[in-house]
C-alpha cells in the first residue's frame, strides 16, 4: 500500500533584524518534525529588515495551519510577519491583456506546459481580440471595454470577479489601462505589471520608434508590483537586450516583446513560488 503523499511547505518571514532569529525559527521547524529543504535568508542593513524563506517537509498530519499554530510563539517572540503554503497550492491568477498579446502568449504556454504552476480562473480584457485564442485553452474570457466616464463600473466587475474566483495574483500582461490608486491599495503585493525600461524617457505612444530614432543601445524590460504611483511600484525583474544602428524599427519592436515576455514570466513564477518579500519600496527575490 503506497503511503499518503505531503506536500512540502513554504514558510515566509520578515521581521526587525536581531540576534538568535535563525536558531529560533530551525528549533522551532525541529520541534514540529519538520525537516528543512531549502533555505535564504537575507538582513538589509538600510532598514534593519531581516528576511527569510524555508521550504521544509512536515510529518503525515502537520498542515499548513496546524504548523502556523506551533510556529506562533516564535513569531511573537520576534515580532514576524509570516506565511505559510503548501508548494502544492496553486495560487489562482487573472492575466488582463489589451490588444497587443505576446505576454499573454507567453504565458498561455508557459502555464500549459506546467512552468508556470498557477491556476489561470480568466482572461480579461477591455477589447475583443484574444478571445478565441483564449477560449482555446478552455479558459474564462471577460470582456470589460472601459472609457473615462465607465471606468469605476469597470473595475467594480473586476473586483467581484477577483472576490468571488478568490483571485491571489492580477497580472498585467500588457493591459493599457491605469488602474485606480483605490485598486492598486486594495492589491498591494498582489498586481504585477510589464512595461520597457525607456521610462521616464520615452513615455507614451510608440516608444520603440521614438528609441529607434535616438539611436539607443540597449532595450530592456521591468516587471513591478503595481501601487498608486504610476509604473514606481516594488520592482521585481529587469532585463536587457542589445540592438544597434542596423537594425529597423519594426525590429526593435520584436527584440522589445522578447524581452518583456522573458521578463514577465519570472517575475510571475517568483511570485506564485513565493519567492518575493515587499521591502518597503524594494523586494527581496530570493531566486
Amino acid at each position: 500500500m503506497t503511503a499518503p503523499t505531503v506536500s512540502d511547505l513554504i514558510l515566509t518571514i520578515s521581521c526587525p533584524d536581531r540576534k538568535g532569529i535563525v536558531g529560533a525559527v530551525g528549533a522551532s521547524i525541529t520541534a514540529q518534525d519538520c525537516n528543512i529543504v531549502e533555505s535564504a535568508q537575507f538582513f538589509d542593513q538600510s532598514s534593519g529588515g531581516f528576511f527569510m524563506r524555508v521550504r521544509l517537509t512536515p510529518p503525515e498530519g502537520r498542515d499548513t495551519a496546524a504548523f502556523a499554530r506551533g510556529f506562533e510563539p516564535v513569531a511573537t517572540a520576534y515580532g514576524m510577519q509570516f506565511d505559510v503554503n503548501e508548494v502544492d497550492r496553486r495560487p489562482r491568477v487573472v492575466l488582463m491583456v489589451s490588444k497587443t498579446g505576446h505576454c499573454l502568449n507567453d504565458l498561455l504556454y508557459r502555464w500549459q506546459v506546467g512552468q508556470l504552476g498557477m491556476d489561470l480562473v480568466a482572461v480579461v480584457s477591455n477589447h475583443e481580440t484574444w478571445r478565441k485564442r483564449v477560449e482555446a485553452e478552455g479558459i474564462r474570457f471577460l470582456h470589460l471595454p472601459v472609457t473615462p466616464d465607465t471606468k469605476p463600473q469597470q473595475e467594480a466587475a473586476l473586483e467581484a470577479l477577483i472576490e468571488a474566483e478568490s483571485v491571489d495574483l492580477v497580472v498585467l500582461a500588457r493591459y493599457m489601462q491605469i488602474l485606480s490608486s483605490e485598486l492598486a491599495d486594495r492589491h498591494r503585493g498582489r498586481i504585477i505589471n510589464i512595461h520597457h525600461s525607456f521610462l521616464p524617457s520615452f513615455k507614451g505612444a510608440r516608444p520603440y520608434h521614438r528609441a529607434h530614432e535616438r539611436g539607443v543601445k540597449l532595450i530592456g524590460a521591468t516587471a513591478h508590483y503595481v501601487t498608486a504611483d504610476l509604473d514606481e511600484g516594488p520592482i521585481i525583474e529587469q532585463d536587457v537586450t542589445r540592438v544597434d544602428h542596423a537594425m529597423t524599427a519594426d525590429e526593435f519592436v520584436a527584440a522589445g516583446r522578447d524581452v518583456e515576455s522573458a521578463v514577465l514570466a519570472r517575475a510571475v513564477r517568483y511570485h506564485i513560488e513565493r519567492r518575493i518579500l515587499l521591502n518597503g519600496s524594494r523586494t527581496i527575490v530570493f531566486r
